[in-house]
This record gives structure tokens, C-alpha cells and sequence, in this order.
């Protein structure tokens, strides 16, 4: 019996073992990867390890939660050690009292702690940055440190320290080599579970930062958002200096421990120099990295100024945002938003971004609500002439006024060519998504207009209506494709899973769909005949901006034929650019129907603003994912 019991916990022990470290082993090989896949291993190669190098706001977010790291745990574990060691000589009331007040952090959630702190340096106007960032983080790393000290102090006799005041210590000298010395394993403990927390932190960390100053997992989470193996080499990177400070951490001791025993007994107190040194090797350190962050370029025209973006997430390429700033010696800051909505809300509260990139029909509500300064057209005059007349001059933004055109693209099906014939596609359109044959079979993008869009164009309709009954039946429509044809309802991890040909079919925008068939020969674009969304996303000016000529400099580089060829070939979205469109479409696109959206096609359209209905279709779609739910 015992021979199985011990079988059954090794089998049990294992499988945990594997449970844990089996994902960073996957992650690992794959930073190594030579494609863009995060699940189809296609060969060795670094790649991933120098586009992260040369990625500026990559190794700013490592330099940032590093230091912030670091200030925190050395500051959380000061000050948590002194209170645990002042409450061992406090009352009993005053002790209770503090207890249960350090527990209250701990069992708080970590969103009612963002979102507390968030609301507290508003309240007294803190600008949001690296200042808030660090005292967050040593606010909730404090009471860790309190919790592991504590049950040390509690250990130690009561009389030790007045023993030693007995013989002649100071409080200080006391304090510091008496009862220290003896709750350091306590200190050390509560000092790596800080670190470990403030490292590793998210949810508070997003809250309260601002001004593009990030660390490793707000970075992360935007890189996420589409895919990027260069996530796979940084955190490889992480990986290995945490095993390296864990291994120095706990072979140290035993080193300095021997060492000790071994030593004669006149030299012990010359080894006990070595924890000085490392503090002030540790705080060098951390000096050189100050100024090495704080760098700038005196001789180019934009010298110490900072241009402040707000766009979606991973939707540039970051080796231009390096060069642009090594051109013109700014600093470049972009904070990413998930939604055009939650894009509104920072602008409409005059949060200070100097450019912004949102779609067409937000760009008319930005308009509309006067948040928006004019182009001067005299400033990008080259830049409009290059660009393609199909995109310009549109109802959202008539005589482009207020916007420069970033990238284009439509809305359509990428398909598996080996699963769905051409002739379906052409009979069915949007309608496919209601056959038997592909049931189980499909993906539906999660986002609301899109959805309705597909649905009313199937039913005949315009995406732009906002006749109630029209929107009841595109309604009606999507309840039951969730309903009968089980689908699986996703967002930008459709890019990987479709290159991969998981699925027959799937609702997806046409610089995704580029991305994928590139990786997939056997994937295609196609986009009904019913009609389809055409959007724009535009670079607009909001009225917070300060620096409008840096501003000016960087929609004319970012529209730069080379520079506007090297970021359309990384995100695969339509250039903007007309030759850069013709040049890509004839060779790294070449073939890849999904490149170049149709033009002038009567049906397709180009989504308005219409507060009343968005606010319908956004009621609607709640209830297309609860039947969904329901249906699954």
C-alpha cells in the first residue's frame, strides 16, 4: 500500500510539474519560431529576439517594470519592516487595529484597489506616469511585507532589544544589528513576494499609469491584441533573469554560510562587507539605467519634445516609430486603446494626446462635438496628393478637413478553399453563414457593428439604417446563425486559428485576412456581392494637442512612400498610398485578394454616426451573445 501511495503522489507530482511548466517550455520554443504563427513551429530562428531589441517601447516597458520593481520592493520592505517591528512594541488595540488593516488590501480585489487608487490621484490631480505607477505599487507590495515580517518579530523575545540598550546599544544600533539580523529571513521573504508582485502586476498597473509610460504586462497585453511572437522573446528573456535572481537568491546564503564556517575567525567581520557592496553596485546600477533612460538628442529639430499617440494596439511598426525618433530627436509616446469608444472617453474628458488614430464614423462624432483641430492642408500638402481619391473627401470628413488617412481596408469572409467552394461563396454571400454544411464550422468576429453589418447587407439593407424594424430583423438574423450554426464567436485570435485552417470560414477584416493567407496559400479573401463595410482609419488632431508640427512631421514620415511600404507589409493592412498600394499588391501581397479592397462598388458602404442606433445595435448584439450562450 505504501509502495502505491508513494507511486500515485510521484504520477501526481509530475503531472503538476508538467501542468506548470509545460506553457513557458512551449513559449520558449516558440520565441524561436521563424514565422509569425504562435502555434505552428516552422524553424529556428532569432528573429523575434532583434525585433525586440530594436523595439524602443519594448525595452522601455523591461527598463520601467525593472526599475519600478526594484524602487518598490526597496521601499515596501523599509517601510513594512519598521511598522512590524514599532507594532511589536505598540498595544494591543493599536496592533488589532493595524492588523486588520494590512489584511484589507490583501483581500481586496485588485480592481477595486486600480480603480480606488485611480480615482485618488484624479481627485487630487496627480498626473497619471511613472510617479503614480510607483506609488501604487509600493502601497500594495507594503502590507506583503508586513504579513511575512510579523510572524518573525512576533518569534523574537520581547526583551532582546531592551537587553541590548542594557549594554550599552543605541535604539538604532540595536534595531539594526540585533533585531534585524534576526527577523532577516522574514524581511528577505516579504522582499521577494513585493518584487514578484510588483513585476508581475496588470490589473492596478493600467489604472493608474499614463503618458505612455508602461510596464512589462500593460505591454504585453497590447501586444497580444494581434500576433506578435516578439511577446514569446521578451518573456523568454523575463523568464530566465527571474530562474538567475532565484538561483543567486538561494545558492547565496549557502555560499556565504560556508564560507563563514570556514573562514578564521579574524576575517569574519571583513565578509560581512560584501552586502554594502552589492547595494551600492545595485544602486549604480540603477543610476547608469536612469540616465541611459533619460537620453535625448540635442542637435536634431525636435530636441527634447515628446509627441504623444493614441491608436489601436499593435498597429505600427515599432522599428518606425525608432527611426523616426532617431531622426528627429522626439521621443515617441503611444498609449493603445482596444475600441474607438474607449478611445472617445479619454478625449472627451481632454485627456492630452498631440495625434489620434480612430475610424471613420468616430472621427465624424469627434468632429461633431468640436474635440478636433483643422489640418492645415498647407502642412501635408504632399502627403494628400500621394494618397489614394477613392478614401479621400468622404461624408464622414468632407474635404478632409480634419484627417489624413492611415490605413483602409473592407470587411469579408476569409475562407478555407479546400472546405468552401467559390460557387457557394457566390450564391450564398453573408448567407453562407446560415448553412447546414458549415455548422460548427465557423467563426463570427465579436464586435457589434460588424455583425449588424453582415446581417443587414444579407437581409438587403443598409448598414447605416436605423429603421427599427430593419435592426430587429438583422437581429433575428444573427440570433439564429448562433443559434442553429453553432458558431465560435473571437477576436484577433481568428488570425492565427484561420492561417492554421481550424475553422471553414470566418467574419473578418481584409488586412487579417491578408496576414493569414500569406501564412495559408489555402486561405482566402472574399467579399460578398451584397455589399460591405469599407472603413478608413484616419490620423486626426484633437484640440489637446501641443506639438503640431512634430505632429505634422509624423503624418508626412508615416505616409512616406518607404516608411508607408515597411509598415503595410508588417501590419498587412491597405497603405493609404497609392504606389506603395500598387507595389505591395504585385509583390509581397501578390496574389492575396484581401490586399486591395474593391472601389467604387455601389453596395459597399462606409459606416456614419448615429448615436440612436449604435445605442440599439448595442442592446441587439447583448442579446445575439446571450442566445449564443445559451445555444452552447
Amino acid at each position: 500500500m505504501k509502495k502505491e501511495k508513494r507511486y500515485f503522489g510521484t504520477v501526481l507530482m509530475t503531472l503538476i510539474l508538467i501542468f506548470f511548466y509545460l506553457p513557458i517550455l512551449f513559449m520558449i520554443v516558440f520565441s524561436f519560431n521563424s514565422s509569425k504563427s504562435l502555434t505552428h513551429f516552422t524553424g529556428f530562428s532569432l528573429r523575434w529576439y532583434q525585433a525586440m531589441i530594436k523595439n524602443h517601447s519594448m525595452m522601455n516597458s523591461l527598463y520601467v517594470t525593472v526599475i519600478i520593481a526594484f524602487l518598490a520592493t526597496a521601499i515596501s520592505t523599509i517601510v513594512g519592516t519598521v511598522t512590524a517591528i514599532g507594532l511589536s512594541q505598540s498595544g494591543r488595540r493599536i496592533r488589532r487595529f493595524i492588523s486588520i488593516m494590512d489584511d484589507f488590501p490583501l483581500m481586496n480585489p485588485d480592481i477595486v484597489t486600480a480603480i480606488g487608487l485611480m480615482l485618488l490621484f484624479i481627485t487630487f490631480n496627480v498626473p497619471k506616469g511613472f510617479v503614480t505607477l510607483l506609488l501604487a505599487h509600493i502601497a500594495f507590495c507594503i502590507p506583503y511585507v508586513i504579513l511575512s515580517v510579523m510572524p518573525r518579530v512576533r518569534a523574537l523575545d520581547p526583551n532582546l532589544a531592551d537587553a541590548a540598550m542594557d549594554l550599552g546599544a543605541t535604539p538604532s544600533y540595536a534595531i539594526t544589528r540585533v533585531i534585524v539580523p534576526e527577523i532577516m529571513p522574514g524581511i528577505i521573504a516579504g522582499a521577494l513576494i513585493a518584487f514578484t508582485m510588483s513585476f508581475d502586476d496588470f490589473i492596478i498597473s493600467y489604472f493608474v499609469t499614463g503618458r505612455g509610460v508602461k510596464n512589462l504586462s500593460i505591454m504585453v497585453y497590447t501586444m497580444s491584441k494581434r500576433v506578435n511572437p516578439s511577446v514569446n522573446a521578451i518573456s523568454t528573456v523575463v523568464v530566465i533573469l527571474i530562474t538567475i535572481i532565484l538561483t543567486i537568491v538561494n545558492i547565496a546564503p549557502m555560499m556565504a554560510k560556508k564560507a563563514r564556517e570556514n573562514a578564521p575567525e579574524g576575517e569574519m567581520k571583513q565578509r560581512k562587507v560584501w552586502p554594502k557592496v552589492t547595494i551600492a553596485v545595485a544602486a549604480c546600477a540603477l543610476l547608469i539605467a536612469s540616465v541611459y533612460g533619460l537620453r535625448s538628442n540635442g542637435n536634431q529639430p525636435y530636441s527634447g519634445q515628446t509627441l504623444h499617440i493614441y491608436m489601436p494596439g499593435e498597429y505600427i511598426d515599432e522599428d518606425l516609430v525608432s527611426n523616426f525618433e532617431d531622426e528627429t530627436g522626439a521621443s515617441v509616446v503611444i498609449d493603445n486603446f482596444d475600441s474607438n469608444e474607449q478611445m472617445y472617453i479619454k478625449v472627451a474628458n481632454k485627456e492630452a494626446y498631440d495625434i489620434l488614430i480612430p475610424s471613420d464614423y468616430m472621427i465624424q462624432r469627434l468632429i461633431g462635438e468640436h474635440l478636433l483641430k483643422k489640418i492645415d492642408q498647407k502642412q501635408v500638402s504632399k502627403n494628400l496628393a500621394s494618397l489614394n481619391k477613392d478614401i479621400l473627401n468622404i461624408a464622414y470628413d468632407p474635404g478632409n478637413k480634419y484627417s489624413v488617412p492611415y490605413f483602409w481596408g473592407s470587411v469579408g469572409i476569409s475562407y478555407d478553399k479546400r472546405k468552401v467552394s467559390k460557387a457557394d461563396l457566390d450564391r450564398y454571400g453573408w448567407s453562407i453563414f446560415l448553412q447546414k454544411k458549415y455548422k460548427g464550422d465557423i467563426y463570427m468576429y465579436d464586435s457589434e457593428r460588424d455583425s449588424f453589418m453582415m446581417a443587414l447587407k444579407a437581409l438587403g439593407y443598409s448598414m447605416n439604417t436605423s429603421n427599427t424594424k430593419q435592426l430587429k430583423a438583422a437581429y433575428n438574423w444573427l440570433a439564429k446563425v448562433v443559434k442553429t450554426m453553432k458558431p465560435e464567436i473571437v477576436t484577433d485570435e481568428i488570425i492565427d486559428n484561420m492561417a492554421q485552417a481550424r475553422k471553414a470560414l470566418g467574419l473578418v477584416y481584409s488586412g487579417d485576412a491578408a496576414s493569414v493567407t500569406t501564412q495559408n496559400k489555402n486561405v482566402r479573401f472574399y467579399m460578398p456581392k451584397e455589399g460591405t463595410n469599407i472603413w478608413v482609419d484616419a490620423m486626426v488632431l484633437p484640440k489637446t494637442c501641443s506639438h503640431e508640427k512634430l505632429a505634422y512631421a509624423f503624418m508626412n514620415y508615416i505616409n512616406s512612400y518607404k516608411v508607408a511600404k515597411a509598415n503595410s507589409q508588417y501590419i498587412g493592412y491597405t497603405s493609404p498610398v497609392v504606389k506603395v498600394e500598387q507595389t505591395l499588391a504585385k509583390t509581397t501581397f501578390k496574389g492575396v485578394e484581401a490586399y486591395t479592397p474593391r472601389s467604387s462598388y455601389a453596395k459597399d458602404e462606409v459606416f456614419g454616426y448615429n448615436d440612436k442606433s449604435r445605442k440599439v445595435i448595442a442592446d441587439l448584439w447583448s442579446r445575439v451573445k446571450v442566445v449564443a450562450s445559451n445555444a452552447n
